[in-house]
C-alpha cells in the first residue's frame, strides 16, 4: 500500500503494461521484507504458543518434565536458520533488488515522455508550463498546440500557439524539444510593480518553425533519491558498503587538510622581507575597541588587511561547509546501511523470544488477540526503530548505537517474558487480576 500511494500518480494511466507494473513491484516488495519479517516472526511465534497454551498442550509437555526452553529449542533452530537466511538475502538479494527497482523506475520516467501529453487537457507536469493541444499522432506529431509560460514576466503567461509540432528529446537527454510550425507567441510585458497596466507592451511574434525546450530535471531520478543507480549505498553489499565508506572518508579527511591549510595561511604573520614566517606573538588581552590598541598609522593597513582576509575565508567557506556536510552525512548513511545487514537478523531473534514468551502466557490462538498484541509491540519496536534511525542520519545519535537501540532496549523485555512464562505467570490473565482486585475489597471491608 505504501508503494501505491507513493507511485501511483505515475503508473496509473500512463499506459505501462500491466506486466511491467507488477515487475516494479516485485521488486519494491524486496525492501519491505525488513518491516514484514520481524512481524511475522512476531506474530507467528504468539500464535503457535498461543495455541498450545489455549489447548493445554504446553501443560501436557511440563508435565512430561519438558521445560519451555526445551520446548522452543527445536523452533530456535528454524529461527536460527530463518535468521542466517535473512542476512544473506540483506546482504546479496536486496542490493539487487534495490538496482532492478532503481533501474526499472528510470526507465518507466523516461517511456513517461511519450504519454506525457494527451490531447484536448492542459497538462502541468513540467514545472512552469501548461501544455494543451488537440489531437496526437502515434508518431508523436501533436496538432494545435497552446503553451502557456508561466516562469517569468511576473505571473503574466507568454502564449505560443502553434498549427503542428513534434516531441523529441535532446541527445544528451536533459531537455525535451518541441518543433513547432506555424505558429504565433504572445508576450505581455509587466509593469515593474507587477500591476496591470493598459499601456503596456504587448507583442506578438508570427513563426514559420521554432523549436522551444524544456528542462527534464523533474524527471530525473536523482532528483527524488540522490543515491541513485550503481554506486548507492542500498545497492551496495557489505564489501561494497565498506570500500566506499572507506573513500568518503579519505575525501573528507583531504578536504579538512585543504581547508586547515588555506585557513591558517590566512594567520600567519607576514613579514615583507622574508615573506610568511612561524614567529609567535605572545597573546594580548584587549578589552576595548579593538582599533585603539593598533598605532595611528597603522590603523587603514590592518582594516585593510583584515577585509582581505575575511574576504579570502568567506571566499572559500560556501564551497567548503555544504561539500563537508554531505560528505558526512554520505558516511553516516554508509554505515547506517552497514548496520542495518544485521539488526534485521538479529531483530528475528529478539521478536522471536519476545512472541513465545507472550504466546504461552496469553494462551490465545488464532487471529484475534495475537494479532492485536504482536501488533503492539511491533509497532514499539518500529518506532524506536525509525526515530533512531532519523536521529543517527542526521548526526544526533551514533549510527551504530541507533541501529541497535531497539534490540538493546526489548532484549530485557524478552529475558523477563520469558521467565515470566517459565515459571507460568498470570501476566495477562484477566481472572488472575479480577480476583486479585477482589482480595484487595475484602481485605478493606473487614
Amino acid at each position: 500500500m505504501f508503494f501505491l500511494f507513493k507511485w501511483i500518480d505515475d503508473l496509473i494511466g500512463k499506459g505501462f503494461e500491466w506486466y511491467t507494473i507488477l515487475e516494479l513491484m516485485y521488486y519494491a516488495s524486496a525492501a519491505n521484507v525488513s518491516m514484514a519479517l520481524p512481524l511475522s516472526v512476531l506474530l507467528s511465534s504468539i500464535m503457535t504458543f498461543g495455541t498450545l497454551g489455549e489447548n493445554y498442550e504446553l501443560v501436557a509437555i511440563k508435565s512430561a518434565g519438558i521445560s519451555l526452553q526445551k520446548a522452543m529449542r527445536p523452533l530456535f533452530v528454524v529461527i536460527l536458520m530463518l535468521t542466517v537466511a535473512s542476512f544473506f538475502f540483506s546482504n546479496y538479494m536486496l542490493p539487487k533488488a534495490n538496482l532492478k527497482f532503481g533501474s526499472l523506475l528510470y526507465d518507466i520516467r523516461n517511456k513517461k515522455l511519450s504519454f506525457l501529453i494527451k490531447p484536448g487537457v492542459f497538462n502541468n507536469a513540467i514545472p512552469g508550463y501548461a501544455i494543451r493541444v488537440d489531437s496526437k499522432e502515434e508518431d508523436g506529431t501533436l496538432h494545435n498546440i497552446m503553451i502557456y509560460d508561466h516562469r517569468e514576466n511576473n505571473g503574466i503567461p507568454k502564449i505560443i500557439l502553434a498549427k503542428e509540432g513534434k516531441m523529441s528529446k535532446t541527445s544528451d537527454g536533459k531537455f525535451l524539444q518541441l518543433n513547432l510550425k506555424n505558429g504565433i507567441q504572445y508576450e505581455e510585458q509587466s509593469s515593474k510593480n507587477g500591476m496591470y497596466n493598459p499601456r503596456q507592451v504587448f507583442t506578438r511574434n508570427r513563426f514559420k518553425e521554432t523549436w522551444p525546450r524544456f528542462d527534464m530535471s523533474s524527471f530525473d531520478p536523482n532528483t527524488t533519491d540522490p543515491n541513485a543507480f550503481g554506486n548507492s549505498t542500498p545497492m551496495l553489499n557489505l564489501k561494497g558498503i565498506v570500500k566506499k565508506r572507506d573513500s568518503l572518508t579519505k575525501q573528507l579527511d583531504t578536504l579538512q587538510i585543504k581547508t586547515i591549510a588555506n585557513l591558517t595561511s590566512n594567520f600567519k604573520q607576514f613579514n615583507t622581507t622574508k615573506g610568511y614566517t612561524k614567529v609567535k606573538a605572545a597573546p594580548r588581552e584587549i578589552n576595548d575597541v579593538i582599533l585603539k590598541s593598533i598605532p595611528n598609522g597603522s590603523r587603514k593597513l590592518a582594516l585593510d588587511n583584515a577585509t582581505n582576509v575575511v574576504a579570502n575565508i568567506m571566499q572559500h567557506v560556501p564551497n567548503w561547509g555544504p561539500r563537508q556536510t554531505d560528505l558526512k552525512g554520505e558516511i553516516i548513511f554508509a554505515t547506517v546501511e552497514y548496520q542495518r545487514k544485521f539488526t534485521l537478523a538479529a531483530s528475528c531473534i529478539l521478536l522471536f523470544f519476545i512472541g513465545a514468551p507472550l504466546g504461552a502466557i496469553i494462551r490465545k490462538g488464532g487471529m484475534g488477540l495475537p494479532v492485536v498484541v504482536a501488533i503492539c509491540f511491533f509497532l514499539v519496536y518500529h518506532i524506536i526503530t525509525t526515530v533512531a534511525e532519523k536521529s543517527a542520519r542526521e548526526g544526533n545519535l551514533n549510527p551504530i548505537f541507533g541501529m541497535w537501540i531497539a534490540v538493546i532496549v526489548l532484549s530485557p523485555l524478552a529475558a523477563f517474558l520469558t521467565y515470566k512464562a517459565t515459571v507460568d505467570s498470570a501476566l495477562f490473565d484477566v481472572n488472575y487480576y479480577k480476583q486479585l482486585i477482589v482480595k484487595v475489597f475484602k481485605k478493606k471491608g473487614k
